[in-house]
């Protein structure tokens, strides 16, 4: 790009952080939550924080569409920069007082992940990333685990229902009896742990482009891979995985349908 990334990496780290300092007023302290036709959470946190990181895109920014979990599509004429918003990924986890819960911030310009910024309010972790400027986890370089032995890794995950609800329960069993400890640290926070090195896979059965906006680009710039699947760099696979460079070749051969050679 002919152009720095570096002003719209730090507009987005201080949105999220704003945007997470607003939740935690409302963090375990025992707010109602409803139910969207998806039977998944949103409460007032949810949609406040959203509110001013539109208002801030909007105001810095009015020719750049955006995707918003809470607040939908907002698409401009010949639009090269998206931003993916989620207000509160992991909000299950919000509602409950677990702490692991994030704001998420991707930036992609003409179809390219390009900026990303996870911020974790109630841990106080940044995990922000843009391309060709590196990953960093509050402030010091961020880099996947140098883990290659598959049977030592360990994996983490959402919901294990999940994988039998969207017919994959069977790629699940294969990787769960190849690596050494399953862990539910669930969400946006999973992906984060990949990206700093503490964990060596995430994965999801099914994935929304707002959940993962900031992770293609953060996985990269910090030596590993986020995508679908299949080993495609995307937010639009419906499903998502991430680890090292060096675990992916097993890992997508693990996952692989039943059906394909």
């Amino acid at each position: 790009m002919a152009f720095s990334l570096q002003p719209y990496l730090d507009f987005a780290v201080e949105t999220a952080y704003l945007a997470g300092r607003l939740t935690l007023g409302y963090f375990a302290a025992g707010i109602r939550a409803d139910f969207k036709d998806d039977d998944s959470p949103v409460t007032v946190a949810d949609r406040a924080a959203e509110e001013l990181i539109r208002r801030r895109i909007e105001q810095a920014y009015p020719d750049h569409a955006i995707v918003g979990e809470e607040m939908g599509v907002k698409e401009t004429d010949g639009a090269t920069f998206r931003w993916f918003v989620d207000p509160i990924d992991g909000t299950k986890s919000f509602i409950c007082g677990v702490p692991i819960y994030g704001v998420l911030l991707g930036l992609e310009i003409e179809g390219r992940p390009a900026v990303g910024v996870a911020y974790f309010p109630a841990l106080d972790e940044m995990v922000a990333a843009a391309m060709g400027l590196g990953c960093r986890w509050n402030g010091r370089p961020a880099r996947v685990s140098a883990q290659s032995d598959l049977s030592r890794a360990i994996v983490a995950h959402a919901d294990t229902a999940t994988f039998a609800r969207y017919g994959k329960e069977r790629a699940w069993q294969r990787l769960q009896a190849a690596t050494y400890y399953r862990a539910g640290w669930c969400d946006a926070y999973a992906y984060a742990l990949v990206a700093t090195g503490r964990v060596e896979i995430a994965i999801d059965p099914v994935m929304n482009p707002w959940d993962c906006g900031p992770f293609p680009v953060i996985l990269a710039e910090a030596g590993g891979y986020f995508g679908d699947w299949s080993g495609r760099v995307t937010v639009y696979g419906g499903e998502a995985v991430a680890t090292s460079a060096g675990l992916l070749p097993q890992v997508l051969t693990l996952l692989r349908p039943e059906d394909e050679p």
